[in-house]
């Protein structure tokens, strides 16, 4: 499989998809969204046996400056042209989203307007210290897109996701941290290695398990009480069938070491 805009590699697990377009700060072509579609399709097709989690980051002191902005306008899109393109790159949304294993977002420098959507699309989101994310599309006159509308008031609440998106201003990791978008901050010099260790520990779970976890949570915030709770029978009599839940009851009866323990992870 070729790429023109992105970077993909699988080891250990871990599948790295580096955003590699570092003239334009990484920024999505056409071209960096069917990449990314092509990669998503490979990781659905191996979730929980090649692949177990996902980094998502950029290259080059960029994660992504959202959409081309120097091309826009430099030739004529009828409205109809431009929602098929939208719902093009829905349908990869849908995908990172809703993958079933653990995706992380590596956030070094900007991250704005699409790119910030796409990076809090992440199960897990970390930011260096000139990592910053900022909801730009007011300073083209634009609204959110790529699920802006979805994915921000549920991380920050409505009024905060209102200042970022009438304001669009830059939002760096300490407060981003405070205000819940992002899990948290890693070292300049040390940010792979440590998205790589979460990866890498998660990877040591259940994928079954996380990946039906993560279906569910998607849908809480939209579902009553009872179909909740039908979601959670259905999901647990799936899991229950699972090999890693019997060999982990069978280490649990037998005083050996669980099969999966976070806080005794080794690092």
């Amino acid at each position: 499989m070729t790429y023109q805009h992105i970077l993909f590699e699988v080891k250990d697990h871990i599948a790295t998809v580096t955003l590699n377009r570092p003239e334009a700060r990484n920024a999505l072509s056409l071209e960096m969204r069917e990449d990314l579609k092509k990669a998503f399709d490979i990781i659905k097709e191996s979730a929980g046996e090649d692949v177990k989690a996902v980094i998502l980051t950029g290259a080059e002191g960029a994660f992504c400056a959202g959409g081309d902005v120097k091309n826009m306008g430099s030739k004529a899109v009828t409205g109809i042209d431009q929602r098929k393109r939208m719902r093009l790159g829905h349908n990869l949304i849908y995908d990172i989203l809703h993958v079933e294993v653990p995706v992380i977002s590596l956030v070094d420098g900007a991250a704005a307007g699409a790119g910030c959507n796409l990076a809090l699309l992440a199960d897990f989101v970390l930011a260096t210290p000139r990592g910053f994310f900022t909801q730009a599309f007011a300073k083209i006159g634009l609204v959110p897109d790529w699920a802006g509308f979805y994915i921000l008031p549920r991380l920050v609440g409505l009024q905060r996701a209102r200042e970022m998106i009438y304001t669009g201003r830059r939002v760096y990791g300490e407060e981003a941290k405070q205000l819940g978008m992002i899990l948290d901050t890693v070292g300049q010099d040390t940010a792979m290695e440590e998205a790589r260790e979460l990866a890498g520990r998660l990877c040591q779970a259940s994928t079954t398990a996380i990946g039906v976890s993560k279906n569910i949570l998607n849908q809480s915030f939209n579902q009553d009480f009872r179909t909740l709770m039908e979601m959670e029978a259905m999901g647990q009599s799936l899991v229950r069938d699972t090999d890693f839940h019997r060999e982990a009851v069978r280490r649990f009866k037998d005083k050996e070491p669980p099969l999966y323990d976070w806080e005794t992870l080794t690092k």
